[in-house]
C-alpha cells in the first residue's frame, strides 16, 4: 500500500488506511508504506520550509519498497509512486513488475499537465495518463476522474467514492440558538480560499448568520468566522454544532476532480448542504431534497437565507442527506467493491 502521506493526510486516511480493518477481514495481508509522514504536513500547513533532508530520505525509502515490489502480488498506489519524477523512473525502480491498481481522488494530472513552467510541462505533462494506462485497474472519486482515466487508455476503471463510516457521526441536536444560525466549513488551510466565493452572500443575510470554520484559520471575509483547529478525534463532535455545511468552489478543470468529501461527512451529520453545481457536487446534492446548488451570490443568498429562516427545512433535508450515505457512501458499502478490485487485480 503505497500511500502520499501518514495519517494526517486525508486521502491518505480515507482512502487507504480507513480500508485496513476491512481488508484483512477479508484476508488480505497489507504492508503499509508512506512516502511523507506526519511532519511533513505540519510543516507545510504551519507555513515552514520543508526539510529536504527528511524528504530525500523518504525518497530513498520508497525506492527500496519499489525494489521488493515482487514479494507482493499487487500494489496499491495513490496517485503516483515518486512526485515529480516521471514514469520511467518509477518504472526503473519497480513500478509495473506486478499489477497495480491506481488510486485517484483529484485531478492531479492537471497539477504537471497544466504547470506554469514549460519543462515541467514537458517532462511530467502525460505522466499521470501513463500511469492510468499501465495500471491493471484505476480507481476513481468520482465519474469525472474516471472519464479521464478511460480517456489516458486504462481499460478497467472502476468508481470508488471518498466515504465515512456513518456509526462515527452521531446525529446531534442542531445547535438552536434563538436567532442565530450557524453555517459551518471544514477543510485544509490550502482549500479555505473557497470561502471568499460565499463572503458577500454571508455579509448580505447580517448578523442572523454566524460562519464557523474547521482546519483553517487567518481568513479575511467580510464577515467573522470562529476558527477552530481539525482534530481526528473532535471532527465529527464539531460537525454537530453546524446548522448548514456548504462547499463553495469555482468551475474549473482541478475542482472538477473534486470527490465531495465535505458534503459527505455534513450530510453524515444530518447537517442540509449548499453547495456549488460543480463537479460530483451536483451527483451528490439533489437540489431541493438534501440540500441546494447555488450558482452566484444571490442563489448563495436566497439558499442559506432559506435553510436560516426553516428550522423544520434544515431537519428534513439533513435527514435525507444521512439516508444518502448510509445507502450509497458508507465504508461498509464500498469496502467489498474495493477488496474485488485488489483480488481482481491480483488474478483473483
Amino acid at each position: 500500500m503505497l500511500t502520499r502521506y501518514g495519517r494526517l493526510g486525508a486521502s491518505s486516511r480515507l482512502r487507504f488506511l480507513a480500508y485496513l480493518p476491512a481488508l484483512r477481514d477479508a484476508g488480505l495481508q497489507v504492508a503499509e508504506a508512506p512516502l511523507l509522514d506526519d511532519d511533513y504536513l505540519r510543516r507545510l500547513y504551519g507555513g515552514e520550509p520543508a526539510d529536504r533532508a527528511r524528504i530525500a530520505a523518504a525518497y530513498a525509502r520508497r525506492l527500496a519498497v519499489l525494489r521488493g515490489v515482487r514479494r507482493h502480488d499487487v500494489v496499491w498506489l495513490e496517485k503516483e509512486a515518486l512526485p515529480w519524477l516521471p514514469f520511467k523512473a518509477e518504472a526503473a525502480a519497480g513500478l509495473g513488475r506486478i499489477p497495480y491498481v491506481m488510486d485517484i481522488d483529484d485531478a492531479w494530472f492537471e497539477r504537471y499537465a497544466g504547470h506554469r513552467l514549460a519543462p515541467v510541462r514537458a517532462l511530467l505533462g502525460g505522466k499521470f495518463a501513463t500511469l492510468a494506462r499501465n495500471a491493471r485497474i484505476v480507481l476513481a472519486g468520482n465519474p469525472y476522474l474516471a472519464d479521464w482515466a478511460r480517456g489516458a487508455g486504462c481499460r478497467d476503471v472502476r468508481l470508488l467514492p471518498t466515504v465515512v463510516e456513518p456509526e462515527r457521526y452521531p446525529l446531534l441536536p442542531f445547535p438552536g440558538e434563538a436567532g442565530l444560525t450557524t453555517v459551518g466549513w471544514i477543510g485544509s488551510p490550502s482549500t479555505a480560499r473557497y470561502l471568499g466565493m460565499v463572503g458577500g452572500a454571508l455579509a448580505r443575510l447580517g448578523p442572523a448568520l454566524r460562519l464557523r470554520v474547521i482546519g483553517a484559520s487567518d481568513l479575511v471575509l467580510p464577515v467573522p468566522a470562529d476558527c477552530v483547529p481539525w482534530r481526528e478525534d473532535s471532527e465529527t463532535s464539531e460537525l454537530g454544532r453546524f446548522d448548514i455545511g456548504i462547499m463553495p468552489l469555482p468551475d474549473s478543470p482541478w475542482e472538477r476532480g473534486k470527490c465531495g468529501y465535505k458534503l459527505i461527512q455534513y450530510m453524515a451529520a444530518g447537517r442540509p448542504v449548499v453547495a456549488s453545481p460543480v463537479g460530483v457536487n451536483t451527483i451528490l446534492v439533489r437540489h431541493g431534497v438534501n440540500g441546494f446548488l447555488a450558482d452566484g451570490e444571490d442563489a448563495w443568498a436566497d439558499a442559506l437565507g432559506r435553510l436560516a429562516a426553516d428550522p423544520d427545512l434544515r431537519t428534513r433535508m439533513g435527514a435525507a442527506g444521512r439516508r444518502l450515505v448510509e445507502e450509497r457512501y458508507a465504508l461498509s458499502v464500498t469496502a467489498p467493491q474495493l477488496v474485488g478490485a485488489l483480488r481482481d487485480a491480483a488474478g483473483g
